[in-house]
């Protein structure tokens, strides 16, 4: 049987990365590299070192109250694994998992990873802040505001870095722009017209000075990309809950082509459907389930069955697949989600899953999947 797995274009254990002990087979040999920056009209776009990533949004108590000590061993594990880039935001427990990262990376050489993070909301001091149908659990001592202008993005920026004890960013993204986002909805569009006047040139001026390398919009639907991409110069996209093996067609006919055209490039969020594909009961943030999400997760559960495959492990090749995707960034809070997700990427995946899924349009016909090694 032909058999799959991700190329891969230079050797973590050449770069001198160590990686952890217990894996099945040697991570460094196969997990997919990017190159740091691409020449794309004479302009230097970053990106992440690796396709392999961390979210951060169980480390700010996403759907559960989760421990600072479960959170740094997750984090611990997948460092060890050789995972190198990390994604956080001032919204992720309101300050919460921007905390813990920067705990754990403060004895880190800031050249060995990359993190990014988020603008747009402000945090502002208020103990036990509680506030209806909000995703994060436990105590937090922070309320937020809206503020997308060049000195709320300004401001945002330096919080952040206080929160993670670092003096430049990788990566900034404009947060939750987005008409799914319920506190603005319909109006997303004059915050948007805010941010273009605001943040998007304020956060070019970042660039220009040193203070960051990168930025884009975080968002939940296609449109604000497809907008960024009219009005300014942006570097990089995180796409989430567009592109998995639930759902992918829209962003890879629409959005894909547009960004690889710039020479830019898409980090991809929940690929694993905020769990649903790991056999969590839910289905991304909103607590619904969408009509037939439920019957095609069963499909795709028969055929991975009948090949022997891991779900949760395809849905992280697909997602990481495309070439515009430069990262895929699955979250984790214990040990075990850390490890087993930085494993997936090197996982084999016979060539005959793939296959089935397209002959069973469960997947598109022209979306990418895994090339095999030669």
């Amino acid at each position: 049987m032909e058999r799959r797995k991700f190329l891969t274009q230079t050797a973590l254990a050449s770069a001198g990365i160590a990686l952890g002990a217990g894996l099945p087979h040697t991570f460094a040999s196969n997990l997919m590299k990017n190159s740091k920056q691409q020449q794309t009209d004479h302009k230097v776009r970053f990106r992440p070192a690796q396709k392999a990533g961390f979210g951060g949004v169980a480390l700010g108590n996403g759907f559960q109250e989760n421990t600072d000590i479960a959170c740094l061993q997750a984090m611990e594990a997948a460092w060890q694994a050789g995972i190198r880039y990390f994604d956080t935001s001032p919204w992720y427990g309101l300050g919460i998992s921007e905390r813990r990262m920067g705990l754990f990376l403060k004895d880190k050489a800031h050249e060995d990873y990359t993190l990014s993070t988020k603008v747009g909301r402000i945090l502002e001091p208020h103990e036990n802040f509680k506030a209806e149908g909000l995703l994060w659990k436990g105590k937090m001592n922070f309320s937020y505001r809206y503020d997308y202008s060049a000195a709320g993005v300004r401001k945002s920026v330096e919080d952040s870095l206080q929160r993670l004890g670092l003096s430049s960013l990788d990566i900034v993204f404009i947060h939750d722009l987005s008409p799914d986002n319920g506190d603005m909805k319909e109006n997303w569009i004059s915050y948007f017209e805010k941010a273009k006047k605001g943040a998007m040139p304020e956060l070019t001026k970042m660039r220009e000075e040193g203070l960051i390398k990168g930025w884009g919009l975080g968002v939940n639907t296609i449109e604000p990309i497809l907008k960024t991409l009219e009005v300014a110069d942006p570097d990089i996209f995180l796409s989430a809950c567009q592109y998995s093996l639930i759902e992918h067609e829209a962003i890879l006919r629409e959005a894909f082509p547009k960004v690889a055209e710039r020479g830019l490039s898409i980090v991809s969020g929940a690929p694993l459907c905020a769990g649903f594909l790991a056999g969590k009961d839910r289905y991304l943030y909103s607590g619904k389930f969408p009509a037939g999400v439920k019957e095609k997760l069963a499909a795709l559960q028969r055929v991975a069955t009948d090949h022997a495959v891991d779900l949760r492990t395809a849905a992280l090749q697909f997602a990481a697949a495309p070439a515009v995707v430069s990262a895929v960034i699955p979250g984790a809070h214990t040990v075990q989600q850390a490890t087993e997700n930085a494993a997936s990427f090197q996982a084999e995946i016979p060539d005959a899953f793939w296959q089935e899924l397209k002959a069973t349009k469960l997947i598109a016909a022209e979306a990418p999947v895994p090339q095999p090694i030669a």
